[in-house]
């Protein structure tokens, strides 16, 4: 025989690869259909009352927990009949997953998904159980985000958790007024007003608590309830609501007590707008500052520009937002009025960099227009081009951005502002950037001001490979001048590489100074 014949090969469709042969659906369809039935059964399973046959070697191969159960030591392990906690039509279609390796949950009622998907939690099928949480993140709606939310709390299935508040926190009107709202259980109603980002008028969520209430009366009279219901009610932020408000709506309520009612008051005249416990819209990582989502600027000159999103197109005679900057503390400088009240921790601002100039400046942020808090103060510092800023989240419906200095004249020029909430915030410290990756770059708008090269940005172009006597260096004379680069924004910095000329042998001696305004120089920092 051929040596060839060896390797003879089955040219199968169903193969993975030449050689492979699967035949797994069979296999499923033969284990499958033992499921449910008495044939070559070792073990009753009792549920709800009701014998299921099963086969234990089955059952131990697809769970750790049967595993454990059934050949692990425990007193089941020797009996011929075994019951389980469970709910029936649930603790059957899990049968059938673990017997057939499918499961059909879109023909499924959704109470008997989340009993499906208590059970996976209980009995350890984690693949399960994250499919199953898959599935009602994809078919989550408003009739059943409250006891999705339940179930995951239950569980303790973050991504699912945070999944649903988000869903919440985008249809936080909405669901007040739906009737699951009213089945929340006691943790997740108070983890849901705890949510700076659930973003509804107050005093409706006031309203939807106290129907919370009615409709959980038996809760509210028990001993564990009536202890709870201050914790509840403080969740809900009385100051945000009008006097008007307070008096008509709160006041008459039985579960507000006059103390908390008087504390609300009392609060909310005695602070600023600003500092009070403020709800807001939450987009991540999305751009709140534009047209399309109602944003605008209320406050300069050539406001069109601003928010337009042209960061490419602009000169001396278009393309920027202005105002004159003057030595006055109520300058209106540059003001952008977002769509909504909306939290935000990061703006990114383009400064006017068509030539060397750089520009002064600081960010204030208000929600009524009124009283402002700074976030951002590069007053003292030398600015150029793109600004990437970052501050603690805050709740906010207007920008003020205000220039303090131009280095070639008295306006200050922005040609664009971006606002949002992100969650890659860089190392803060005293407010300024403690950068980890090279911020000496060309994309990051750092300059050489002083040095000579035949190149602008041999320096900082990022080539270390090609360069010989005639390109590809900056220099400047001994004992004359120096190379000095700007960086777009301050940063605070505890490193620097640099690559003195090394094409022949000879030896430099240098030393390097640094200034937040390129007019006072630390000489002790590096």
């Amino acid at each position: 025989m051929s040596s060839q014949h060896q390797y003879m090969s089955v040219n199968n469709p169903s193969s993975s690869r030449v050689g492979d042969i699967e035949h797994i659906s069979h296999l499923s369809e033969h284990i499958g259909s033992l499921c449910l039935s008495s044939e070559y059964s070792d073990v009753t399973l009792i549920v709800e009352g009701q014998r299921i046959p099963a086969h234990k070697v089955i059952l131990a191969a697809s769970s750790d927990y049967f595993r454990a159960l059934l050949y692990g030591g425990m007193r089941e392990a020797n009996q011929a009949e075994v019951e389980l906690q469970a709910p029936l039509q649930a603790f059957k279609a899990l049968l059938r997953y673990v017997y057939s390796g499918h499961m059909g949950l879109s023909l499924l009622r959704e109470d008997t998904v989340l009993d499906m998907l208590g059970l996976a939690h209980q009995f350890n099928f984690q693949e399960l159980e994250a499919a199953i949480s898959d599935y009602l993140r994809q078919v989550l709606a408003l009739r059943n985000v409250c006891a999705v939310l339940d179930a995951a709390r239950l569980y303790g299935l973050e991504a699912l958790m945070d999944y649903c508040y988000k869903f919440l926190d985008r249809n936080a009107v909405e669901v007040l007024q739906h009737d699951t709202f009213l089945q929340l259980s006691v943790e997740a109603l108070q983890g849901l007003l705890e949510r700076d980002s659930f973003f509804a008028p107050e005093v409706d969520i006031f309203k939807a608590v106290c129907n919370w209430f009615d409709a959980n009366q038996q809760w509210v009279k028990s001993d564990s309830g009536s202890a709870q219901v201050g914790k509840i009610f403080k969740c809900v932020r009385l100051t945000l609501m009008s006097l008007e408000e307070l008096l008509t709506v709160v006041r008459p309520c039985a579960l507000v007590t006059p103390d908390m009612l008087l504390d609300a008051i009392q609060e909310k005249t005695q602070t600023n707008n600003t500092d009070l416990p403020h709800r807001g819209v939450l987009m991540p990582e999305k751009n709140v500052a534009t047209p399309q989502r109602a944003a605008r600027v209320v406050a300069g000159d050539m406001r069109a520009a601003l928010l337009d999103g042209d960061t490419d197109t602009y000169d001396m005679e278009r393309g920027y937002t202005r105002h004159t900057i003057t030595d006055a503390p109520d300058n209106p400088g540059i003001v952008v009025r977002l769509g909504a009240t909306t939290i935000i921790n990061h703006i990114r601002l383009l400064l006017w960099d068509r030539d060397n100039r750089s520009y002064a400046y600081y960010v204030e942020v208000s929600v009524d227009q009124k009283d402002w808090v700074r976030v951002v103060d590069h007053s003292e510092y030398f600015c150029r081009s793109w600004q990437n800023l970052y501050f603690a989240p805050r709740v906010v419906q207007y920008i003020k951005v205000v220039g303090t200095s131009n280095t070639i004249n008295k306006v200050f020029h922005a040609v664009s502002l971006e606002a949002y909430h992100t969650v890659r915030v860089p190392p803060l410290r005293d407010g300024l950037v403690c950068p980890t990756h090279n911020v000496a770059t060309v994309d990051l708008s750092a300059v050489v001001i002083e040095g000579i090269s035949r190149s602008r940005n041999a320096l900082l172009n990022g080539d270390t490979e090609h360069y010989d006597w005639e390109q590809g260096y900056t220099c400047h004379q001994l004992g004359s001048g120096a190379i000095v680069v700007q960086l777009a924004q301050p940063y605070m910095l505890s490193s620097l590489r640099m690559l003195l000329w090394d094409c022949d042998y000879r030896h430099y001696s240098y030393y390097v100074v640094v200034s937040p305004n390129y007019w006072h120089w630390d000489t002790g920092s590096l």
